[in-house]
């Protein structure tokens, strides 16, 4: 059985399973899930806990399978947690994840939870986390999109009896929070009780409105990127943001040939989509083909139709141009660092992605509609 993380209330209130498996690559949303389950038992008598980490290829399932048959002498129900950070049981593992599910069924003296990092999609098919999801509860936990990010936040600070204010301002402080924290939600929390400590809400309502002001001095510049994001903001055609992610990635010391690589090959793939769908293929089959998928399959049925033949040419030779810059070329008419090239095809990719749709053209006046 699946769930969802917002669904954590309501499932409580119908009681306790006995096997929960959490798997997701944010650690903060992870964790206060399971912090949850583990207060909820407590309350329903589960008073013993035993942590096992798996950690290397030898690791000795016995004692995992043994502690969820014994009970200690002052316990009546007790809690077993499995961490395996790799994600990757291995063979013995596998088998004995498989009998721990399978046991788990019926079994009120024992509640399971298996930590799980990101799984890729050929992990998920795997026996052993088939049983997992078949006989237990299975929780994902993906990371938080930018676009969710500002409402995140508001609700964290509403939470802790804190709020921005209303209208455009309050708009503009959630914005500017965002982008302090993009991309590490565990220091976005950190910064939220920060600003619970600094600015505590008292008995008066007006006390609780955090300004703009004071979330620019409180709050500090904790954002972490990758290429991957990068990508789907320049093709989203948000010039400001993909600046400052680049300039966030410089300052990371992340590889200026990556970056390169993951926005040529956005070009590239443009290019390949496009060509199909003029020799006459649909455009989900030609998105198919080219394996784009995903937050990018919408990203390039948005932009493909608005984007001409001649714009992709120039960015593919703008891309063949930066290729050599990071890599010790010179090229004519172009900065010679490395990172100045990339912001600037970036914002030609940008600008491309941005622009509007042509329009159809229109009949002309006084012409005879059908």
């Amino acid at each position: 059985m699946q769930l969802a993380p917002t669904q954590l209330q309501q499932h409580l209130q119908r009681g306790l399973k006995p096997l929960y498996t959490l798997h997701g690559d944010e650690p903060l949303l992870v964790q206060e899930f399971a912090d949850a389950l583990r207060a909820a038992a407590r309350a329903q008598g589960y008073t013993e806990r035993t942590v096992h980490t798996v950690a290397g290829a030898h690791f000795d399932w016995s004692e995992v399978l043994a502690s969820g048959g014994s009970l200690s002498l002052f316990a009546d129900k007790q809690i077993i947690e499995i961490r395996i950070p790799s994600g990757k049981p291995g063979k013995d593992g596998s088998v004995a994840l498989q009998q721990i599910a399978e046991r788990a069924q019926g079994d009120d003296s024992t509640l399971t939870l298996v930590i799980l990092p990101r799984l890729d999609s050929m992990t998920t098919k795997g026996a052993w986390f088939g049983a997992l999801e078949s006989f237990g509860t299975t929780v994902k936990f993906d990371p938080i999109d930018r676009r969710n990010l500002p409402a995140w936040i508001a609700q964290r600070l509403q939470a802790q009896g804190q709020r921005v204010a209303a209208g455009e301002e309050g708009q503009r402080t959630l914005q500017f929070f965002a982008d302090r924290v993009e991309g590490n939600l565990l220091a976005a929390h950190q910064e939220i009780q920060k600003l619970g400590l600094l600015y505590p809400a008292g008995a008066d309502a007006a006390s609780a409105v955090l300004s703009f002001d004071q979330v620019e001095n409180a709050v500090l510049n904790v954002a972490r990127y990758d290429v991957f994001k990068l990508s789907e903001a320049v093709l989203g055609g948000q010039a400001i943001r993909v600046q400052r992610m680049l300039d966030g990635l410089q300052s990371e010391g992340e590889s200026e040939v990556l970056v390169h690589w993951a926005l040529a090959e956005d070009i590239r793939s443009m290019k390949r989509v496009k060509d199909a769908i003029q020799a006459g293929r649909p455009m989900p089959m030609a998105l198919r083909e080219n394996r784009v998928w995903g937050i990018k399959e919408k990203l390039f049925e948005r932009v493909l139709p608005q984007i001409g033949d001649t714009t992709l040419a120039n960015l593919l030779h703008a891309a063949h141009k930066v290729d050599g810059i990071v890599k010790g070329l010179k090229q004519p008419d172009w900065p010679q660092d490395g990172w100045q090239a990339l912001h600037r095809l970036a914002g030609m990719v940008c600008t491309a992605c941005s622009a509007p749709a042509p329009r159809s053209p229109r009949s002309p006046p006084g012409a005879a509609r059908p």
